[in-house]
């Protein structure tokens, strides 16, 4: 009998990559699974390759969902993110650093990914990051090789070709650790001088925080924006260095009574280029579950 569970962390790698969000890629691999065991023995029996037929389910479920994705965003306040993963917790089946161990995770490019369409999304994640041949992708979304083909060449086209990738470690815990003293010091110089002169900083509370509903653009209007929520935030609340998508990062947390500690959000950065280009501010308490005391006392037992 093949063993098909093993199957789970995979997939999750799959649908988050071409969703951005945890909980949706939760739903499409168990929504995955359900297909699968809906076949009947002989079905099952029949299919080959098990990996390719849930690499398949699970794209075509994907494809549907982000086609649906504008619908759902008209009624969200301010701009979406994609939901940042922690190093520490678990998702129920597999700790997310299996899950978020490679550079087709980073944060920078799962928001480059949200200005492509369904299939070049789709297409792009099958064969950059999980090295499916186009023929089988076409497959997969119904369409031609060709066509296949030339959805690849857009979305890279898109994405600058790169420009997304994940920089160098040491250089990101660098300009990360230059970004955090300049915040802590409220030295506005030094701060402009580690942004990028185009930079910018994005919020997603989803209209139930108190934060910027439009990106903020350029050094110059950042900085000072960045000054006045870190340097002196809610009172209670401590900014703490953590890492977000397997990049150095930061979380804001409050300490209740008896310990309990929630995360309120979490910031991640794109790095480019020696400077910081993106600044990514993640506040909506939907985007934050897998972050929550929960899901870590969770991993401890």
């Amino acid at each position: 009998m093949v063993d098909v569970e093993s199957e789970r962390v995979r997939l999750m790698r799959l649908a988050y990559r071409m969703l951005g969000s945890w909980n949706d890629a939760e739903d499409i691999v168990q929504q995955s699974f359900e297909r699968w065991y809906r076949l009947d023995p002989v079905e099952r029996e029949r299919i080959e390759n098990p990996a390719a037929w849930f690499t398949t389910a699970a794209s075509r479920l994907c494809l549907n969902l982000l086609g649906s994705a504008p619908m759902r965003r008209e009624r969200y306040v301010g701009p979406w993110l994609p939901e940042p993963i922690p190093a520490y917790a678990t998702s129920g089946v597999e700790p997310l650093d299996r899950v978020t161990r490679d550079d087709s995770v980073s944060m920078a490019l799962l928001v480059a990914l949200e200005s492509l369409t369904p299939a070049e999304r789709v297409t792009y994640v099958l064969h950059e990051a999980f090295g499916v041949p186009y023929a089988e992708i076409a497959e997969i979304v119904g369409r031609t090789p060709a066509a296949v083909r030339q959805a690849a060449v857009s979305a890279r086209r898109h994405l600058d070709d790169g420009r997304y990738r994940p920089s160098d470690p040491g250089e990101h815990s660098r300009l990360v650790d230059a970004f955090q003293e300049a915040c802590e010091h409220g030295d506005l110089a030094g701060l402009i001088a580690v942004l990028d002169p185009q930079v910018t900083s994005i919020s997603d509370g989803n209209g139930r925080i108190g934060i910027a509903r439009q990106p903020v653009v350029g050094a110059v209007k950042v900085a000072p924006f960045l000054l006045g929520i870190l340097r002196r935030p809610m009172r209670g609340v401590v900014i703490e260095r953590t890492v977000v998508n397997d990049a150095p990062g930061f979380a804001l947390v409050r300490t209740k009574r008896k310990g309990r500690r929630d995360v309120l959000g979490v910031i991640s950065f794109h790095i480019a280029s020696g400077k910081i280009r993106g600044i990514y501010f993640a506040m909506s308490p939907d985007k934050l579950a897998a972050w929550q005391p929960k899901q870590l006392s969770e991993r401890r037992t």
